[in-house]
């Protein structure tokens, strides 16, 4: 186990090595960089923090230069690279173009928003699926487990995105019903409400994007459920349990259940975390909610390098570490399996 573990950790280095020069050689190659963004903010007049050049038509060559020097791009690629895999070596992700906040700070700050629409739908969706996958294995092959398939995969086919926009129209004041706020995880007054106000006010808010969220993740979950369940039950020891008598709530919770789960048990790991740091990218802007997933899309959009490079570096690492973590789970929850042989 040990000599597999150590084999996955060596592993990870070139994987975010690959990850990181792809992304850093495309970025050479898109028009309309960092410095191209603060000029045309300042010259709309809207500025940008840190910038302490005139905002106007007077921009010159001087400062675009001056621009390229404060930001590093008057030294050549191939320099940055170098000096942004050092810094990342050192867990330094760097500061932000645009916001002059280190990218530290920056997933500090957007992460409570992030993780409170990740964690709601990590619990929703699986104190739902996972109930209603066992029913559709007890229930195998009947109208119930035909409509329930029918109807999750229907929710997992719509786009989260889409169906967002169709719940802002027809409840956000869109088009029919202004019932849902769409700003915020809370209200202006949020601080003056009763404690049982803050609680409906929180989920008033959260409704929205978070059925968003929950009706696309049910499909994956629940016919994964359902289909170890099913495989269990047509396993050998589920007949002989049955020849001796036993019930068959007995056999379901007592015998299948735990072999079933394992499966689930093993990636309850990666989709913790990604839970917390998976930010809805385009789900967060619509619901203008300050997420990692608003991060992530604004940061592209005005070619924010190092937010972009650092959430990358950071999420990357973390998926290989849960990855691994699932795997030495999985040898936890079902001894049977091994990896001592692996790579040999």
């Amino acid at each position: 186990m040990l000599s597999y573990i150590l084999k996955r950790i060596g592993l990870m280095v070139p994987t975010i090595l690959g990850a990181l020069t792809v992304t850093f050689v495309v970025m050479q190659f898109v028009p309309g960089g960092p410095v191209e963004q603060i000029l045309a903010e300042a010259r709309a007049g809207g500025g940008s923090e840190g910038l302490t050049y005139k905002a106007g038509r007077d921009i010159d060559q001087k400062q675009r230069e001056e621009l390229m020097k404060q930001y590093g791009f008057d030294k050549p690629a191939y320099e940055r690279y170098l000096h942004m895999l050092a810094d990342y070596a050192r867990f330094d992700l760097g500061r932000s173009f645009l916001q002059n906040k280190g990218v530290w700070q920056l997933i500090r700050e957007k992460l409570p928003v992030s993780a409170s629409l990740g964690l709601w739908t990590f619990i929703i969706s699986y104190s739902i699926s996972i109930p209603l996958g066992v029913a559709k294995a007890v229930r195998e092959g009947t109208r119930f487990d035909t409509i329930t398939t029918f109807v999750v995969l229907a929710g997992y086919a719509v786009p989260g995105f889409v169906l967002g926009v169709l719940l802002v129209v027809l409840f956000g004041g869109g088009s029919l019903w202004d019932v849902f706020p769409l700003r915020g995880l809370t209200s202006d007054n949020f601080a003056e409400l009763s404690p049982w106000g803050q609680v409906k006010d929180y989920l008033w808010h959260l409704a929205l994007p978070l059925t968003c969220l929950v009706i696309h993740s049910f499909a994956v979950v629940t016919l994964l459920t359902k289909n170890t369940f099913v495989e269990e039950i047509r396993k050998q020891y589920v007949l002989v349990a049955r020849s001796k008598g036993l019930s068959q709530r007995r056999i379901l919770y007592k015998h299948v259940f735990r072999n079933a789960l394992i499966p689930l048990v093993t990636g309850l790991p990666a989709a913790f975390i990604g839970a917390f740091f998976t930010g809805a990218v385009l789900i967060e802007p619509l619901f203008s909610l300050d997420g990692l997933g608003l991060l992530s899309f604004e940061s592209v959009v005005r070619r924010d390098y190092p937010v972009v490079l650092g959430s990358l570096y950071l999420f990357t690492l973390l998926g290989l570490v849960v990855k691994l973590l699932s795997d030495v789970l999985y040898t936890v929850v079902d001894p049977r399996v091994q990896f001592a042989g692996i790579g040999k």
